[in-house]
């Protein structure tokens, strides 16, 4: 496992000893999907847009072990919920993407559900997907999938590693050779298509492409990215600025899945109204109405006649592509006060400009900004639930990790009284992309 700390050797040796009691296979034929979950201090809520995002992965995340079933059968059980999932990978399946009937988030982490077994919903959507671009698939996998404790609801792009997760082992199964560009654009079928969830590339595209102890940036327009290393130091220690942060997570005990929450969907359409309008304006009404096939000289000359709301819209947009531009440089150069400052502007901007947050979470994000050693601060995922990241001094990361927890106690006693107190505030290092073992 090298520098990697995640997954550990006995956490692999569960999953597989978990699948051959399913099976009645031996532990040696089980193979692990490892699918880790991914941050994003830049470029939050622009993926939609086609803007250009930052992500790394961390040491957290799905882990899925599995043996080809022999047959066209897809057995599966959860660390998480109760029941189990069987369909056959020869059912045609169909869209479920109703917001207000879908009531489901995997193993992984989001809301747990009120009907039975729904929890399997993601892996059909997986094999949706792969059905939709006509592949055709001859073994099923029997599985056992679980998600590192206590992170569920986290605002970690939980749902996009249960995606993946599902995507890889079904294509591992049936021998197929899928590159990460084309399985960016599966697990987004799932979500969009299969689910009606109206994001972007961002988190499937983190968790497939990042690379240990270096930052992912992607145009979510043309699909082009670029992995980036922070400058090496004098001294030639490669592994200095690795070694000099820590990513802290704290989390609000707010649990929400997107699909159930209409507020996410609705700022995504308050974007292309936006866009829209200023295509409009610009005489090109004819283009897809998304904010990068917006000119920025064209939103300085407009921006003032457009509606409140889609105002503030488009203002985080164009401002935050500003500050990821801004944050590569900083990165590169290995300055993390700088990168820092911008997350927490980044930050502010979700809070004001693209309006999301609840109280309990901005409370927090305002505690990270206070607390010893944090360089920046912000809420993770769409900001409606899970948690808060900031990225923090290594030597001060569990002096902060105390802070935190005390005063979000003393804010919100109720919500913090629900968390886990050891998991209430994780200190975690960078990842490595999703893979198979």
């Amino acid at each position: 496992m090298g520098e990697f700390s995640w997954p550990t050797e006995d956490q692999l040796k569960e999953m597989r000893n978990k699948v051959s009691e399913m099976s009645g296979r031996e532990a040696e034929e089980v193979r692990v999907v490892v699918s880790p979950y991914r941050i994003c201090p830049l470029g939050a809520h622009i993926d939609h847009q086609g803007g250009t995002v930052s992500a790394m992965t961390i040491n957290k995340g799905i882990l899925l072990g599995f043996v080809p079933s022999g047959d066209t059968e897809v057995v599966l059980r959860s660390g998480q919920f109760d029941g189990e999932v069987r369909f056959s990978i020869d059912e045609i399946q169909q869209p479920r993407n109703s917001v207000k009937k879908h009531h489901v988030v995997h193993a992984s982490g989001s809301a747990k559900i009120k009907e039975e077994c729904k929890w399997g919903n993601y892996a059909r959507g997986a094999l949706y997907a792969l059905q939709s671009r006509g592949n055709n698939l001859t073994q099923g996998i029997i599985g056992y999938i679980c998600g590192s404790d206590n992170l569920d609801s986290s605002g970690l792009s939980s749902s996009a590693a249960v995606g993946i997760a599902y995507l890889l082992a079904l294509e591992s199964a049936n021998g197929m050779n899928v590159s990460p560009l084309d399985n960016i654009e599966y697990d987004r079928f799932i979500e969009n298509g299969y689910l009606g969830l109206r994001n972007g590339i961002l988190d499937q595209s983190a968790i497939l492409l990042s690379r240990y102890g270096c930052l992912m940036r992607m145009d979510c327009k043309s699909k082009e990215y670029e992995i980036i290393q922070p400058r090496e130091p004098q001294n030639s220690d490669k592994t200095k600025i690795q070694k000099s942060y820590k990513v802290l997570l704290a989390f609000s005990g707010l649990r929400c899945a997107l699909t159930n929450n209409p507020g996410y969907n609705c700022r995504v359409a308050e974007c292309q109204e936006a866009a829209k309008f200023l295509l409009c304006a610009s005489g090109k009404a004819e283009m897809d109405p998304r904010l990068c096939n917006v000119e920025e000289e064209v939103y300085e000359a407009h921006k003032n006649e457009l509606e409140p709301t889609l105002a503030k819209r488009a203002e985080h947009y164009f401002t935050e592509n500003r500050r990821v531009a801004k944050g590569l440089e900083a990165w590169k150069s290995g300055n993390l006060q700088d990168f820092g400052k911008l997350i927490s502007a980044s930050g502010l901007s979700s809070i004001y400009n693209y309006e999301c947050g609840s109280e309990p979470l901005i409370q927090l994000n305002e505690i990270l900004q206070r607390a010893p050693g944090v360089f920046g601060a912000r809420f993770s995922g769409a900001g409606f639930r899970g948690c808060c990241l900031a990225l923090v001094d290594a030597d001060r990361a569990e002096e902060a990790a105390s802070y935190v927890r005390s005063e979000y106690f003393e804010l919100q006693p109720e919500l913090a009284s629900q968390l886990n107190a050891d998991s209430a505030v994780l200190i975690c290092e960078p990842g490595d992309s999703a893979r198979v073992i």
